[in-house]
């Protein structure tokens, strides 16, 4: 990436971020984020520069800086993603950390971050702005919407379907061929041995609607 960086986010998925980007030689221009208590914290040489929708800012984004959201929520990531689309006629660019193996045979979205030793391997499909934490694994030919937030450790197996802005919480484990649907979260530790409807929660071992 030969321009610098803006992360929406100085939470802690925005540090996970300034941490890749970093290790990847990429230069952080700032970060932004609506808490003013932020606002001037330094972490190492990175400032939190002021709010997301600062247009003293965004009108750096495009010719001569790149944008990444690094906020959990994604109702919070959606609209700013709208802002991004319509403002400045970008997409946020991919963050992979660079002990995650990511095969050349997956089909990837923008806007996804993909931490530490995080795999994804050949012939999944990746949409757009999603989130797979540090050690989780997509195996072959599994699909994750847009949106998806994949916690640690978590393991979706091959053939796995799952629905726009769904949850898969810490170290859940999808079985091959199951469709989880969408804005359905499932619980930490959780095996998923049957299809989830959209909007669901489930939770256990296996994984029953709560």
């Amino acid at each position: 990436m030969e321009n610098p960086v803006l992360i929406f986010g100085a939470g802690s998925l925005g540090l996970t971020a300034l941490d890749l980007f970093q290790r990847n030689n990429v230069v952080v221009y700032g970060l932004l984020d609506d808490n003013k208590e932020l606002h001037g914290k330094e972490f190492g040489e990175v400032t939190v520069l002021g709010e997301t929708d600062d247009d003293g800012f965004l009108k750096l984004i495009g010719q001569k800086c790149e944008a990444f959201i690094a906020i959990s929520d994604s109702r919070v990531r959606k609209r700013l993603v709208k802002l991004l689309n319509e403002r400045r006629k970008v997409q946020p660019v991919n963050a992979i950390h660079d002990t995650a193996v990511v095969s050349k045979m997956v089909l990837l979205g923008h806007g996804n971050l993909i931490a530490a030793r995080a795999v994804v391997n050949p012939f999944s499909e990746i949409g757009h702005h999603c989130i797979i934490q540090s050690g989780a694994v997509i195996e072959s030919q599994a699909k994750l919407g847009d949106y998806v937030n994949v916690g640690t450790g978590s393991v979706i197996n091959s053939g796995v379907t799952i629905g726009e802005g769904a949850f898969i919480g810490t170290g859940a484990t999808i079985i091959a061929g199951v469709t989880i649907g969408k804005n359905a979260r499932v619980g930490a530790g959780s095996v998923v041995v049957e299809n989830v409807d959209a909007n669901a929660t489930v939770f256990g071992n296996p994984a029953n609607k709560l």
